[in-house]
């Protein structure tokens, strides 16, 4: 029999081999350069802050990452040079060994356009990138750039540089996931077991929906959370339609209730559906949750190394089944997505997509796959969520906390 994924504990210890971050550094680099190896760039120009962090090993805030502020560069046989924003390169000098001093810039191209094109800071940018390429020999070759601002692809575009995206060769790099990864991805898991117990004795009568998203929130930056994304609390009357929201609604006696929690552990994330009932439950909200759970379980049988993600996809229900017009109004409702540094990695799997555009399901890949089935009652809904680890064993799961049946909290 398998033993279980390991997720042992935030420290380093001299008894038990946990996550080493050095091989994790070096097997992402090296699945970046051979991505760029497989391609027709001369460098790949990296401004998605999960690219870079993939790339660089580095990492600043969410309000800072996200301003298309921050980019790196790499070139064939060439380290990454990186731009961050202003003293984070100087802390990356004294704590990033693994990046070369002279490789880490300070930078600064406008925060999404707060400062004005005009100002030339992305002028100066792509003038450095273009002497950089010819440096190394690349210049006549396409840049492979993942996002970016309008303004400066159109500086490059001035400038004389043939982009091309390098958004899919990236994420086809992110998407076999290491031991170190697994074990991290499985860390942030347990993580939200625990949060899932804390939410099940406080969820009663009287306690609003924004109280759960706090305590879910303390708990998880006092468990090491790195960043928490985004917490939905649904209950009640606004569990159909599925709002992917929180507010203060007050939880009431009987209401089905669901929650997703969306949080990293050094990067790697979770989205962790759970759905209880509030001291009771009726027939038509058990009946719910017994549908959502066969379909989760359909999904996961058919999960295997070497199948298309058709095959998964087809195992749940058209959007006509359960109260949709289309599968693109039904998406995100029976869907599956690959987890990593990002929330939404490949594969993406649902039936908008995969049934005419399947991809191979590879061993090392990790995903969440997600069900929703609106109850008779018209309000009610069950959601149920699972994070797999695809094994040559065949599918691991790696969220514990139990969802066999509708799981009814602070019973009356």
């Amino acid at each position: 029999m398998s033993r279980p994924i390991a997720a042992p504990g935030h420290g380093g210890v001299d008894f038990e081999t946990r996550v080493d971050f050095a091989r994790l550094r070096e097997y992402r680099l090296a699945r970046a350069r051979a991505a760029l190896e497989s391609s027709e760039c001369g460098a790949f120009l990296l401004f998605d802050f999960y690219n870079i962090r993939y790339t660089t090993q580095t990492w600043i805030g969410g309000a800072l990452g996200d301003k298309m502020t921050r980019y790196a560069l790499l070139t064939r046989g060439g380290l990454p040079v990186l731009w961050d924003f202003g003293s984070a390169a100087r802390h990356h000098q004294l704590y990033a060994p693994w990046l070369r001093p002279e490789n880490c810039r300070a930078g600064m191209l406008g925060l999404r356009g707060a400062i004005a094109p005009d100002a030339g800071l992305m002028e100066s940018a792509v003038t450095q990138i273009a002497g950089m390429l010819r440096d190394a020999g690349v210049a006549d070759a396409p840049v492979g750039v993942d996002i970016v601002e309008p303004p400066f692809l159109f500086e490059m575009q001035r400038q004389g540089l043939h982009v091309v995206d390098a958004q899919q060769l990236m994420l086809d790099a992110r998407q076999i996931k290491s031991p170190d990864e697994i074990m991290l991805l499985a860390q942030a898991a347990a993580m939200v077991d625990g949060v899932y117990q804390d939410i099940v004795e406080a969820l009663k009568p009287g306690v609003r929906e924004n109280e759960i998203v706090a305590l879910a929130n303390k708990r998880l930056y006092e468990m090491g959370a790195d960043q928490v994304e985004a917490i939905n609390a649904v209950s009640g009357e606004r569990c159909n339609p599925h709002p992917h929201n929180f507010s203060d609604r007050l939880i009431r006696p009987g209401d089905q209730a669901f929650f997703d929690i969306i949080q990293s552990y050094n990067g790697y994330r979770t989205c962790y559906y759970r759905t209880f009932g509030v001291g009771s439950a009726t027939a038509a909200q058990h009946d719910a949750y017994t549908k959502a759970r066969e379909w989760m379980d359909a999904s996961l049988e058919t999960v295997k190394a070497g199948v298309g993600t058709d095959e998964v996809a087809r195992v749940w229900p058209a959007a006509s089944e359960f109260g949709f017009a289309d599968e693109m109004a039904a998406f995100g409702l029976q869907f599956g997505h690959g987890l990593g540094l990002g929330l939404h990695e490949r594969p993406i799997i649902s039936r908008l997509n995969s049934l005419e555009h399947p991809i191979e399901i590879q061993t090392g890949m990790v995903f969440a796959l997600e069900t929703y089935c609106p109850a008779t009652d018209g309000f009610s809904a069950a959601r149920i969520e699972e994070e797999v680890v695809v094994t040559e064993e065949g599918p691991r799961v790696l969220t514990q906390f139990p969802a066999q049946e509708l799981f009814i909290a602070n019973r009356y």
